[in-house]
């Protein structure tokens, strides 16, 4: 149960593998997921290790994987998934699985190859069937009495040896987009001394590269000589133009299309074929593709490992290191027999623990519900090592403080019931396997979610809030007739009521405030003036109440870092001091105004002194204020009292500690006979005892230094090392003045609860009175069409302004509560994590280097 509030407890520890065993039980150490290996050849190339030919093997597989599941997805065949996790296959298998890998490759590029060769056959034949079909068309409009006359403009009029001129032409295909251009370059090279006819092919035609579908027109130029027959062939080359060659003849035009659609018949039932046998083999690709994806991917990620490992002298062992949870040991043994008896081998591996000085990793054990609020802490920093663990503290805090911001029961329930969705259907949401970033994130913070809609409700309830609307359930504590029986000043009447919109019901009569409100807000708040003063100072108090309440736990919290750590000097030169800072002054005014809202009813309330100026007073020891009444007798002598004890406190924290430490520095250092701290020395410290001096004044310089040394395992304290007093002076000053005023803005900070508290209730209101309003002001069949469409928008911009922005920016504000006025009273979060070998993380994209 303790590793629930700390991180787990690590150990080192060396295995000694047989090499025929190896490979065998590193697969069942990845399936466990329980060990971290660490890299014992950093000098060494990546090139130059052991296993990179079977690693680059692996990822040659890979590559072939990856080849095939690109041509599924471009064949649109659905790869199936069945969740399946297959074992690791042996290195013997790694022959077969390439083999195969090859082949099927090798048949793709074969089909594709012939495939894309039959097609631009075929594109081919098809440009040439239009071609010749509109040529005719061209030659037979060209027959026509009326083009004939047209077409002897060409000769001269009043040349008396005129005779018909013999044309030649080319016919071809060209992009339709490209046909105002080409005509106009045609015009302009040529002078004008070719006749350009074209018309569009209607059906779009595969191009045989991309698969795309283009656009083309067939095209015939009539041009005289060979002059212009180089030039009209040059610019159809320019503009990727495809020449075919066209009979003159219509008998030879119309055999040569009559070929050419036998031609396409035939070649239109091999490419069925084709495509048929590549969608036989793609199929087949998809049943078992992903099975292989996590074959090769295992076996790469345990190669890559092994790379990470030592080679005896012998050649017949390897040695790794790996950080792994001391509870966990025994899986970790059961897990090296299995992988041993699985390769056959007879000669045990053996894991052996080792003593280090290096700072192991944090490891954290989640589940689903706790994987979320640990990721919030851990944003913020990875815990040191052994450390408090605020996940714990925080499934309640932080959904606790969100749903003070955000304390509304009809938006709670929304929320509620959106999380609820997400829980209750997580397998099969899991299973779908959304790739939307966005989901993804709101997924993986379900529980969070929920626990903030269940706690909305419960603060919802409080503030009496759903949708902007009070809900009056057990009546009012408040009443008006006692008005009417009022004996002096007058009585009201009737009158009285209908001529004022507004009335005072004063609580000092008898029988108009008959007691408080069962649960949370009176409802007839909802209908006062004063319902904002009211709900300010509550909110405020309120704010403030739970701010000390939270820091002070985070301070408490340190206390028991410092009693697992053995830091006694932190105790009392650190917890002591800051506890009695924090009481003295803020605890204090905690105190101050429950007093208040105990000693003042509603007869003297006008009479009660505003703590506010009683606590700026407290500080500059004013008491002679006549617009301010002390609270209680003897005030001046308890806040005189309590403002020395934590003025006293900070000498403590500031100056006192670090004389300390250096008095401790001297007294390692010159091994003398001293009395300090409550240990007698003789003639200087003992070996053991020298020891714990140094790991103390170790730890306490780390905790001043942390970026020295926390994280750098190469930092290590020895007797030569000197003391420098300026450094740690001025670390321990800038932390005492850090703890004092952060204090003082850390308290104003928690106002946040109360501002935005007001800020979502306001803007909930004035929501219902600009939309709804609108929709019930009217009566009949149109005023229900009209509020159905009111409601409609009401629903949206609820859900988009109120549960989503406002969500979002409460989430944001209760995540830096935690991170800046909770945590940094505890928690260093300088740790580095606990990062296992698992296929399970390789399996999801989350690849380790």
């Amino acid at each position: 149960m303790g590793e629930l509030f700390r991180s787990e407890e690590m150990t080192l520890a060396q295995l000694f593998l047989q090499s025929e065993a190896a490979y065998c039980c590193v697969s069942e150490l990845g399936e466990i997921g329980m060990v971290q290996f660490r890299d014992l050849n950093p000098d060494v190339n990546v090139f130059q290790r052991k296993f990179v030919n079977e690693v680059r093997r692996c990822e040659e597989m890979d590559r072939k994987l990856r080849f095939v599941e690109k041509e599924i997805k471009k064949a649109n065949i659905p790869i199936i998934d069945t969740g399946e996790n297959p074992e690791v296959p042996f290195p013997r298998d790694m022959i077969d699985l390439e083999a195969t890998f090859e082949k099927l490759e090798n048949e793709l590029k074969e089909i594709n190859t012939n495939q894309e060769a039959l097609k631009k056959n075929f594109l081919e034949l098809t440009e040439l069937k239009h071609i010749l079909r509109r040529t005719q068309q061209f030659f037979d409009e060209m027959e026509d009495p009326s083009l004939l006359e047209e077409s002897s403009i060409l000769l001269e009029p009043n040349d008396p040896h005129r005779a018909p001129l013999r044309l030649g032409f080319v016919a071809g295909v060209i992009g339709r987009e490209r046909i105002p251009t080409f005509e106009r370059m045609l015009w302009r090279v040529c002078r004008g001394n070719v006749f350009l006819r074209q018309a569009d092919i209607e059906d779009s035609l595969e191009d045989p590269t991309t698969g795309d579908q283009v656009h083309k027109s067939v095209f015939i130029i009539f041009f005289q000589g060979d002059q212009l027959k180089n030039r009209v062939k040059k610019i159809c080359e320019g503009f990727r133009a495809t020449l075919y060659p066209c009979p003159e003849t219509p008998q030879e035009r119309k055999e040569m299309l009559a070929g050419v659609n036998a031609r396409i018949d035939d070649l239109q039932m091999v490419l069925n074929q084709t495509e048929d046998h590549r969608q036989r083999v793609l199929q087949a690709a998809a049943k078992t593709v992903r099975v292989w994806f996590i074959k090769v991917r295992k076996m790469k990620a345990i190669y890559h490992t092994l790379n990470l490992c030592n080679i005896d002298v012998t050649q017949k062992c390897l040695i790794a290191e790996v950080w792994c949870p001391v509870s966990d040991l025994d899986s970790i043994q059961f897990a090296l027999r299995r992988g041993t008896e699985k390769s056959g081998s007879t000669v045990p591996s053996i894991l052996n623990r080792m003593q280090t000085k290096q700072t192991p990793p944090t490891y954290n054990k989640t589940n689903k519900f706790t994987s979320g609020f640990q990721n919030i802490v851990d944003a913020y920093g990875i815990g040191s090592y052994r450390e408090i663990n605020p996940a714990p503290y925080t499934i309640i805090t932080f959904p606790f403080l969100f749903a003070v911001m955000f304390g509304d029961l009809g938006h709670g329930t929304l929320m509620t019931c959106a999380a609820l969705y997400l829980v209750l259907r997580e397998s099969r949401l899991m299973a779908q396997k959304n790739d939307n970033e966005m989901f993804s994130m709101v997924f993986a913070g379900r529980y969070i979610i929920l626990l903030m809609g269940i706690f909305s409700m419960y603060t919802g309830i409080i503030y009496n809030d759903c949708f902007s609307k009070s809900l009056n359930v057990f009546g009012s504590g408040w009443s008006v007739k006692p008005m009417f029986m009022r004996q002096r000043g007058g009585n009201w009447t009737f009158d009285t009521l209908e001529g004022n919109a507004v009335l005072q019901l004063d609580p000092v009569i008898d029988g108009v405030f008959n007691g408080p409100y069962p649960i949370g807000i009176d409802p007839i708040w909802s209908i006062s003036t004063n319902k904002l003063t009211f709900l300010n100072s509550f909110k405020m108090k309120m704010s403030v109440i739970l701010g000390v309440i939270h820091m002070t736990f985070g301070v408490t919290l340190s206390l028991f870092n410092h009693l697992y750590f053995k830091k006694p000097l932190n105790i009392y030169l650190g917890f002591i001091p800051e506890i009695v800072f924090m009481t003295s002054l803020f605890g204090y005014l905690v105190i101050l105004i429950f007093y208040k809202w105990v000693s003042y009813d509603a007869r003297i309330s006008k009479d009660a002194p505003s703590l506010l100026i009683a606590f700026i007073n407290m500080f500059l020891f004013n008491y002679d204020d006549p617009s301010n009444k002390p609270l209680y007798r003897g005030q001046m002598v308890l806040q005189s009292f309590l403002v020395v004890i934590a003025l006293a406190c900070v000498p403590c924290m500031l100056i006192v500690k670090t004389l300390i430490l250096r008095r401790q520095y001297l007294w390692r250092k010159n091994l003398g006979t001293q009395n300090f701290g409550g240990i007698r020395v003789g003639n200087g410290p003992t070996e053991d005892e020298a020891e714990i001096i140094q790991h103390d004044q170790l730890s306490q310089h780390s905790e001043e230094e942390p970026e020295r040394c926390l994280l750098s395992p190469a930092f290590k304290a020895s007797e030569e090392e000197e003391f420098n007093f300026g450094d740690v002076a001025v670390h321990q000053a800038i932390h005492t003045i850090e703890y004092c005023l952060g204090c003082i803005s850390n308290t104003a900070s928690y106002l946040r609860l109360w501002a935005l508290s007001l800020a979502h209730a306001q803007l909930s209101e004035v929501l219902w009175t600009m939309v709804m309003r609108i929709g019930l002001s009217s009566r009949g069949l149109g005023g229900f069409i009209l509020l159905a469409i009111v409601f409609y928008f009401f629903a949206v911009l609820t859900v988009a302004i109120l549960l989503i922005m406002e969500g979002l920016s409460a989430f944001l504000h209760a995540l830096r509560l935690h991170w800046v006025e909770f945590q940094n009273k505890f928690y260093t979060g300088q740790g580095f994590k606990f990062l296992p070998f698992t296929f399970d993380s390789i399996l999801d994209g989350r690849f380790e280097d």
